[in-house]
């Protein structure tokens, strides 16, 4: 036998036998480094978050506050995926890379796989799903990629959730398919599925990893009706892709305490309570932290009266069963489409001379709530107080919603005559005209058939973009959005005739057929003729919160909507945002996110702008950083976002110091 291993030892996924494995795992292990000739990290960033926490902080602290003005673009890779189709036009790149043994790997929205050499931007490899372009999906975004080694091959593997609902292994060195995973590689996450229609049953974020197994939700479009796709939570082996356990956040057992809060049959035929965002592991305790959210239809809750428990909750799963350790519900009853958008943040504060393991636990609704990683009881208390009660027949609205005492609402919750703004002051007399009409009683004024005036609207406050923990500052960090939705419940009989009207002559916002029951829905920005929003600015911000007391630290206005930026004041109004932030220990927050093209960093202790660098394109996504080869990156994926309109792009961009 020559000294060279035979090829089919080192095949994707197989166990060498005998005396071979400890010397075929070490060339394994060293594989990446040895193939591709360059420097180890001296960090990586192998989850989505940095942590399987999300905390998203880097020890990198080359890039501070004093030479972050020198920063300059140091590679820029093209991924060439910008479809020209219906789909590739509504399509946003989200994605974070993830930082493994030396190789950035990233996906794009339909969820090709490329790896990177992270010191020049070099195409390493790129793996095809060959997901249909031209299909038709609810989104068309993918935030990015997992990854795991195998302890006993030394092998790693890198895992892709497709919004064509597949799981997907992939070596991590060659860029092939791992064909002993699931079949021929992959596993059909539509099995066993009630599905209703295939292009809104999809995966939209990376499955989590905690040891060999990959938790894996679901992203599921809203509003079709009562009896869609159900938010089925599964765990699979990382290894084979058996299917381990599942967990359905809408409990059909009576004996699950949670059962009570669904009246009637309602937990047998309603969908959703879906885990579409970022799901959390802490390996230690072996427990899974499920983001949940709203269960179907959003606006209507009449075929699901009951709080509904385990939907619009963090709630923590046993990683070896996937039983209910505890849950935080957010919001009860919801109907309002405030899902829990934000990854579960695990951290560790320093309060009141020790140390505790917590859940940070950012809402659309403006809330941050802190809760005990054990229990998940609040570490600052949360009070039931009483909202305004639904009109609706059908409907029973929850009486009392939780509102944490600390730390208090990030984003205004009121928008009366009084407040409302207008970029004229024919646009400020047409929004105030137009709130007299509607139900505004604050938050979680119910929807109504005269329309509701919901602030903050379904995009947050907090949405996806998470936030960041500075455990030095003890500062939780993170981007809000503020623009107010009018949202109106349609009866059915009145949405047909809509509906059968010639297109230009419709409305212009978002329909819901909302099947099963009496009403549609209809949802549009509250905006004045001129297309301003009408509450004041600033419609996105950067704050930070103090963990230990839950007093805002600082709070800026973040970014510029582009299409306003002839009026002066455009740079203090603030920007929509979507992607979070990255925070190091150079004392700099890095966020890009608004709808300007621009890559921000800031001050942590005080939050002022330090720095600002030009992108190819807007960026809906968050950044991350890495030290290799004596330099620090902070590398963006800069696409624009389709729905929100952005300027659109397909650059990955790494800056550094010259």
């Amino acid at each position: 036998m020559s000294g060279r291993l035979p090829k089919r030892w080192l095949t994707c996924g197989r166990r060498p036998a005998g005396a071979l494995t400890l010397i075929v795992g070490l060339l394994l292990s060293l594989a990446p480094v040895a193939a591709y000739g360059q420097q180890k990290p001296k960090d990586e960033w192998p989850a989505y978050g940095r942590d399987a926490g999300g905390s998203r902080f880097s020890p990198a602290a080359q890039i501070t506050r004093n030479n972050v003005n020198q920063l300059r673009i140091a590679w820029t890779y093209h991924t060439g995926a910008i479809p020209q189709t219906s789909a590739g036009r509504k399509s946003a790149f989200e994605a974070t890379p993830i930082l493994a043994d030396g190789v950035l790997y990233l996906s794009t929205p339909f969820n090709r796989v490329v790896a990177l050499d992270p010191q020049t931007g070099a195409e390493r490899w790129t793996y095809d799903p060959k997901v249909n372009p031209a299909g038709s999906y609810s989104e068309v975004t993918s935030r990015g990629v997992s990854t795991w080694r195998d302890s006993r091959t030394g092998q790693r593997r890198i895992f892709v959730a497709t919004i064509d609902a597949r799981l997907i292994a992939i070596d991590a060195a060659t860029g092939q398919a791992c064909k002993d995973f699931g079949s021929d590689g992959q596993v059909d996450l539509t099995r066993d599925v009630r599905l209703t229609d295939r292009g809104d049953y999809q995966v939209t974020s990376p499955p989590a990893v905690i040891g060999d197994l990959l938790i894996v939700g679901s992203s599921i479009g809203d509003n079709r009706g009562v009896e869609i796709e159900r938010g089925v939570v599964r765990a699979y082996d990382a290894r084979t892709g058996q299917l381990r356990w599942s967990w359905d956040p809408i409990p059909k057992i009576d004996k699950d305490p949670a059962r009570q809060s669904w009246q009637g049959e309602s937990a047998t035929r309603t969908g959703a309570a879906n885990a579409w965002s970022i799901i959390s592991v802490d390996a230690r305790r072996g427990l899974v932290f499920v983001p949940t959210g709203s269960p179907s239809p959003d606006f209507y809750g009449g075929e699901r009266k009951g709080d509904n428990h385990y939907a619009n909750s963090v709630v923590a799963l046993r990683a070896a069963t996937g039983q209910v350790a505890w849950h935080f519900q957010v919001v009860h009853h919801d109907l309002w489409d405030y899902d829990v958008a934000a990854q579960p943040m695990l951290i560790t504060i320093k309060r009141r001379g020790s140390r505790v393991d917590a859940v940070a636990v950012g809402t659309k609704i403006g809330h941050l709530f802190l809760l005990d990683r054990d229990t998940g009881k609040p570490l600052f208390a949360v009070e039931e107080r009483r909202v305004p009660q639904t009109n609706v027949a059908g409907e029973q609205s929850s009486p009392t919603q939780p509102f944490p005492t600390l730390p208090h609402a990030v984003v205004p919750q009121r928008l009366t005559p009084d407040d409302v703004w207008g970029l004229t002051p024919a646009d400020k007399d047409a929004c105030r005209e137009r709130l007299k009409k509607l139900r505004a009683e604050g938050v979680f004024t119910p929807p109504s058939i005269e329309g509701t005036l919901i602030f903050p609207g379904n995009v947050g406050g907090m949405n996806w973009s998470g936030m960041a923990y500075d455990a030095a500052h003890n500062l939780v960090i993170f981007n809000t959005n503020r623009l107010a939705t009018v949202m109106r419940l349609i009866p059915r009989d009145e949405y047909t005739r809509l509906r059968a009207k010639p297109t230009g002559e419709r409305l212009a916002g978002e329909f819901g057929q909302q099947k099963g029951t009496p009403y549609a829905m209809y949802r549009e920005p509250f905006l004045g003729p001129s297309g301003a929003p009408c509450n004041a600015p600033p419609w996105g911000a950067l704050s930070a919160v103090d963990a230990a007391t839950g007093e805002l630290r600082w709070e800026v206005p973040f970014g510029m909507i582009p299409q306003l930026g002839m009026f002066p004041k455009a740079s203090e109004w603030g920007s929509l945002n979507l992607g979070g932030a990255v925070v190091t220990a150079g004392g700099l927050v890095f966020i890009a996110a608004a709808m300007d093209t621009y890559l921000r960093a800031f001050d942590v202790e005080t939050g002022k702008e330090v720095w600002k660098g030009e992108l190819p394109a807007s960026a809906q996504a968050a950044p991350m950083t890495y030290e290799i080869g004596d330099k620090q990156y902070v590398v963006i994926c800069a696409g624009g976002h389709g729905k929100l309109g952005t300027k659109r792009g397909d650059a990955v961009v790494a800056f550094a110091l010259p």
